[in-house]
């Protein structure tokens, strides 16, 4: 297996994975959008609300807000999902909120939550909550805790993750007439004609559409792609740094697979018992 990151903003990476079948890239996908941990606001206890949304509503939209995860304090277990107070201390952090209009139009953003800890708080300031009409007053406290996105899809620490196979463009150039059909039906306009030869500017663009082999009159292009490399692209809410969240997958894959081994040998050892009790 091999990875290489080929584009990467602060949000937002590309990174090609290879040597590898499409059951790895594809765990690799689902453990991105199921296993890593993140935190989100769980629970809300509204103390006052004379906005006209209902206390649903806004407990809703605050589940949705991104958080920061700061993992290196807090530690994710299933035990996270206990009511014991000892044990949500460790993976739980408590914001709260207050914000009343007075003789103006105010709206709640998601900067107005106060946290507890400064290393947990909403990734973005500026969501809005509810507008407060005049006379209008919200009060609550909320408690965010670690899970993951196999629980419930505000726990996802990716807006998006997808990934499709490497694409192999092959032209046969002693057959090409270089006419231009090929670039001018081609949806991402990485075809071109320089120096009468047809020109291949970014691979990594192509959506393996077929479009130019269907178009090219003396079949002188073919698409194929490469089962063994695949293209990543994955958006991070803000919740983790991006290039960790690709590290925690893969972790999880693996302490997944030491589990199933581990119950593998568990069950080998009781059938053995029992072969050798008879």
């Amino acid at each position: 297996m091999d990875i290489r990151i080929i584009e990467k903003t602060k949000n937002t990476m590309r990174f090609i994975l290879s040597d590898v079948d499409v059951a790895v890239a594809n765990s690799l996908r689902r453990a991105i959008l199921s296993e890593v941990p993140t935190f989100a606001i769980d629970d809300v206890v509204i103390i006052e609300n004379t906005s006209v949304l209902f206390d649903e509503i806004i407990a809703h939209r605050l589940g949705l807000i991104p958080l920061t995860t700061d993992l290196d304090t807090y530690s994710y277990s299933e035990e996270c999902e206990t009511e014991d107070p000892e044990v949500l201390s460790k993976c739980q952090v408590t914001l709260t909120l207050e914000k009343e209009a007075i003789d103006d139009y105010v709206m709640v953003y998601s900067g107005d939550l106060i946290s507890e800890d400064p290393n947990v708080r909403p990734v973005y300031d500026d969501i809005p909550i509810v507008k407060l009409a005049p006379k209008q007053r919200l009060v609550l406290e909320a408690y965010a805790r670690l899970g993951i996105g196999r629980i419930h899809a505000k726990w996802q620490p990716v807006s998006t993750v997808s990934y499709k196979y490497m694409p192999l463009l092959n032209v046969n150039y002693e057959k090409c007439n270089f006419c231009g059909k090929c670039v001018e039906v081609c949806p991402k306009n990485i075809l071109d004609i320089k120096d009468n030869a047809l020109v291949i500017t970014d691979i990594l663009e192509c959506t393996l559409c077929m479009s130019c082999q269907e178009v090219c009159p003396e079949n002188a292009i073919s698409v194929e792609w490469d089962d063994k490399t695949f293209i990543f692209s994955l958006e991070s809410t803000g919740a983790l740094p991006v290039e960790k969240i690709p590290d925690l997958a893969a972790e999880a894959i693996i302490k997944q697979c030491e589990n199933l081994l581990s119950q593998i040998r568990e069950i080998k050892a009781v059938k053995e018992a029992d072969s050798g009790g008879s």
